[in-house]
């Protein structure tokens, strides 16, 4: 796996402040500064992220059709705009790993499909002992959610369903975009790539938070759940973030992310890891 994105992973550890010390001597940005900077711009990100959500005005609940085109078109604007804040981060931190922003980002044909399908598997193989619980406690489940899969009409009703989109296409795209093929490629030459690894994932969990205000403005639970739901969140997100920035950095191909983010939305939901077509409707 390591070979697959070997170059990229050098520039990126090659790129740590602590590793130039002469960028100082230079003129340019030292270490602390390289840092401070990766760290605001990381939460300018996610901070504009989550701000679009709420630039529209209204009454209306977060599964409202209407609410929920209004949110693609914010945050496909953001996600478009994303990596211009990478290139003025290394217009600010005089980091040059020597590679195009598109490759530093994930975007690379070199290796694809062993990058795409190596870690797609290993996601389906995390699921795979619940798959099996249930076809042993629940064959006939299994077998009508394999039907549905393979129906044509299911995924034309899953197609035309805004909540379905937003739950496991646009959410995932953008969120990968911006949380991980944005931020990694900022923290890695701080931090290193280890420490990116678990500390990009909490500008994503954290990010979640938002629905906290939310839940409450529409008393959609007690606070005491809400709150504790909220923490569940973060620790899935913050756990499974990690992991999907790990691939990141082994394969630094952004549609493997994207993928197995996809994967893993799909074959869990409150009830059992049932296939996402059994519930068009989505997770909440």
């Amino acid at each position: 796996m390591a070979a697959l994105g070997g170059d990229g992973l050098r520039l990126l550890s090659v790129s740590r402040p602590e590793r130039q010390p002469e960028s100082a001597a230079l003129g340019g940005p030292g270490p602390g500064l390289c840092c401070w900077v990766s760290v605001f711009s990381c939460l300018s990100l996610a901070c504009s992220y989550v701000g679009s959500l709420y630039v529209w005005k209204s009454e209306l609940p977060r599964d409202h059709p209407a609410v929920i085109k209004r949110r693609f078109t914010s945050v496909l604007v953001v996600s478009s705009l994303s990596p211009l804040c990478v290139l003025l981060w290394r217009e600010l931190t005089g980091i040059q790993p020597g590679t195009s922003l598109l490759t530093l980002m994930g975007f690379r044909l070199e290796g694809i499909f062993p990058a795409a399908l190596l870690p797609l598997l290993l996601t389906m193989i995390l699921f795979l002992g619940p798959l099996m619980q249930l076809s042993m406690d629940c064959p006939c489940d299994l077998a009508d959610g394999l039907k549905v899969v393979l129906a044509p009409r299911s995924w034309a009703r899953c197609l035309t369903d805004m909540r379905w989109l937003r739950n496991q296409v646009i959410a995932p795209l953008t969120e990968e975009l911006v949380f991980r093929a944005c931020m990694l490629p900022m923290l890695a030459p701080c931090t290193g790539l280890g420490p990116a690894v678990f500390t990009c994932p909490l500008f994503f969990g954290v990010a979640h938070f938002h629905h906290i205000f939310e839940q409450l403005r529409f008393r959609q639970s007690s606070v005491g759940s809400i709150f504790l739901s909220a923490a569940f969140q973060f620790s899935y997100t913050a756990v499974f973030g990690a992991y999907t920035a790990f691939l990141f950095i082994r394969t630094e191909e952004l549609r493997t992310k994207a993928a197995a983010l996809r994967t893993a939305r799909t074959l869990p939901n409150n009830n059992g890891p049932h296939f996402c077509l059994l519930n068009c409707w989505g997770t909440t």
